[in-house]
């Protein structure tokens, strides 16, 4: 896929004025906001509905359901991805950062329906994908929808802008975070700081979270009412968490890829096999354990709450990040944040009941080690550690988490640098990118050796 010439290479500041963004970044978040919210609130409906139906049938009833719901949902989404929008695979976002940067084109049109309807059978189905990769990719697409309807010219960096304040609205009015879609804009998608940027995507993201907060609630994502603040006793254990997630999240990035690798074998399968056949997987484990399945958000609540033992927690970690490799590696529509939030919380939780079972007074409260792991994880895997810092304040709405996170997710960080391990989103792109460099010409010696006849 050529680069669209018309999404520039660059954003001047002789390209468009701040006051000319702002009634454009305020119609983008109010569209963003208005899908996203209709995304975030019918996969919601669809997951709670999903488990009790399931748990209120009978076992061999609860067995087909789930196996049923998983083979249609997931060959259905497939199938919608790879017909009409292959570009919708996956979370989205390295698609985003290769439209930035001026390496693909941006089929809006294609994009905003293909995202949705594919995400809510792929995730409603129950394969274990987040919300937040196609509500990015969703925002993105309004960007340059909106650009579209104010007629903003082809090759000036406005268009850039726009759709980087759509993203970072997406993010936005998926978790309820404004200041971390901005922060997500800045830090990982457009990766410096320029004012018309940060504009664009500050009132795009206030927006959008309005929209979100009137239209699903005002409360945080994980509402932890009544978990005691951590002291500085806990920063040894937020430590030994930045260790682990630093290690995790290394492991993530590289199995997500392998994954990836290999389904790229089953890519002559018709897509709707190659769906069903993940959707049968998925659908296996909702059966066992609903709440494996899906987004995973009622399996966070409850690490959140610290209902787990140690040994649940290992089972569950390991049945998450089966399921989600699987999951993500099918070519599904569907993000890698939520999934990697819920595994960061049971893996926090695991830290923090081992050290209160050794040391007491350092873990008093072992679930408060699951909201740590959340944001180490995603630190380590993303690579954003500012992101992942107020992702978890935002979410929470535990401010007095500061300094503990800072630990947790910035160890993390120094941990997966020294790796040499690439972000993940980077990964992807190059990846993308690799797959669509046309293949090298023959030279004159190789023509002939391979038009020459075989001995």
């Amino acid at each position: 896929m050529q680069p669209s010439a018309e999404l520039g290479t660059g954003l001047h500041q002789e390209d468009v004025k701040r006051r000319h963004i702002l009634p454009k970044a305020l119609v983008i978040g109010l569209v963003a906001g208005v899908i996203s919210s209709a995304f975030r609130e019918t996969l919601q409906w669809s997951e709670t509905h999903r488990i009790a139906w399931l748990q209120h049938l009978s076992p061999v009833e609860s067995l087909l359901a789930a196996l049923l719901l998983g083979a249609v949902g997931g060959g259905v989404g497939l199938w919608l991805v790879r017909r009409f929008a292959p570009e919708a695979s996956g979370s989205g976002i390295p698609h985003i950062k290769s439209v930035v940067l001026g390496e693909e084109e941006l089929r809006w049109w294609r994009v905003l329906p293909v995202k949705f309807f594919a995400g809510l059978a792929s995730i409603g189905g129950g394969l274990a994908l987040g919300r937040e990769g196609p509500t990015i990719q969703i925002g993105g697409a309004t960007g340059l929808m909106v650009a579209k309807w104010f007629r903003v010219r082809s090759g000036e960096g406005e268009r850039k802008a726009l759709i980087c304040a759509g993203a970072g609205a997406g993010l936005a009015a998926a978790f309820n975070a404004p200041l971390a879609g901005v922060i997500f804009v800045l830090e990982e998608l457009h990766g410096a700081f320029t004012p018309v940027i940060f504009v664009a995507a500050f009132l795009a993201c206030v927006t959008a979270d309005v929209v979100c907060r009137i239209m699903t609630g005002e409360t945080p994502v994980f509402g932890l009412h009544g978990m005691p603040v951590p002291s500085l006793n806990a920063l040894p254990v937020a430590l030994v968490v930045g260790v682990i997630a630093g290690f995790g999240g290394v492991i993530f990035n590289r199995c997500l890829l392998a994954s990836l690798n290999a389904f790229d074998r089953l890519k002559r399968w018709p897509p709707l096999a190659v769906g069903a056949l993940t959707g049968l997987v998925v659908g296996l484990a909702a059966w066992i354990y609903p709440q494996v399945s899906g987004s995973g958000s009622l399996l966070a609540e409850r690490a959140l709450a610290g209902e787990f033992s140690i040994r649940m927690v290992v089972v569950l970690i390991a049945a998450r990040f089966a399921l989600t490799m699987i999951s993500y590696g099918s070519g599904s529509a569907g993000g890698i944040f939520a999934p990697l939030l819920v595994i960061g919380a049971l893996g926090g939780l695991a830290v923090g009941n081992t050290a209160h079972s050794l040391a007491p007074t350092w873990a008093e409260h072992p679930e408060v080690f699951a909201v740590l792991g959340m944001g180490a994880l995603l630190t380590a895997i993303v690579r954003a550690p500012l992101t992942g810092i107020v992702l978890m304040i935002e979410l929470t709405g535990k401010y007095d988490y500061m300094l503990p996170l800072l630990v947790s997710c910035l160890v993390a960080y120094g941990i997966a640098e020294g790796l040499r391990d690439t972000p993940i989103y980077e990964a992807l792109r190059e990846r993308a990118k690799n797959r669509l460099a046309p293949a090298p010409a023959l030279g004159l010696n190789e023509l002939e050796a391979s038009t020459r006849p075989k001995s």
